[in-house]
């Protein structure tokens, strides 16, 4: 068996909270009424055009335009965005950190808009902080889709079974698996932190299990 050589994360509920369900129930103060704005404007296709490349606020703004009803609410997509995308996850920062101190190779595989990218990496600047990220904005590719961890694969020159993943998302996580990666579904930070320590990358302590 492999020894794991590097580490990828996915960013989204990984290393920073993503949260637009809870956001607009908040703003709209009602869930029901937020269901049935995602449903009947596709808001979440929107983002997923967003993630594969197209432009973050025209593309907000132009859905806006098509559901005047909820016009106020689809803007603030991008005009609040940093209020879906937090907190930082500061436990997986900080095993993130410590992998880097090791020198153990860290990479990023991670579904984000250009523009939206590179706001969040103003904000949290650990999320510029990487051996190598992959942005499927920047790429025009996407999980789950495995040309996305070819690139990856192809562009470190790594052997895909010494590559540990950890997303949010088993789909995701199903095509690493099929490509040979091992894997890890992520919940809490705590069981990335004693994956890390069974893989022998962490010790309890660097880990923060100690």
């Amino acid at each position: 068996m492999s020894r794991i050589e590097a580490v990828v994360f996915d960013i989204g509920r990984v290393l920073i909270e993503w949260h637009p369900e809870e956001f607009f129930d908040d703003i709209m103060g009602s869930t029901q009424a937020r269901k049935q704005m995602f449903r009947e404007t596709a808001i979440l296709d929107m983002n997923d055009r967003i993630d594969m490349g197209e432009p973050w606020r025209e593309t907000v703004y132009a859905l806006a335009d098509q559901f005047p009803q909820y016009a106020d609410y689809i803007r603030l997509w991008h005009d609040r965005w940093l209020d879906i995308a937090t907190p930082a996850i500061d436990w997986s920062v900080r095993l993130k950190a410590q992998l880097l101190a090791k020198n153990i190779p860290v990479f990023a595989l991670t579904n984000f808009g250009v523009g939206t990218f590179e706001v969040a990496q103003q904000a949290y600047p650990f999320l510029q902080d990487f051996d190598r990220i992959f942005v499927s904005g920047q790429l025009k590719m996407m999980k789950p889709y495995p040309a996305f961890y070819a690139v990856l694969e192809t562009e470190t020159d790594t052997n895909p079974e010494t590559l540990l993943f950890t997303d949010d998302r088993p789909e995701n996580l199903e095509t690493a698996h099929m490509r040979g990666w091992k894997t890890h579904l992520f919940t809490h930070p705590k069981g990335l932190a004693e994956r890390l320590v069974v893989e022998g990358l962490l010790t309890p302590q660097e880990a923060e299990l100690e």
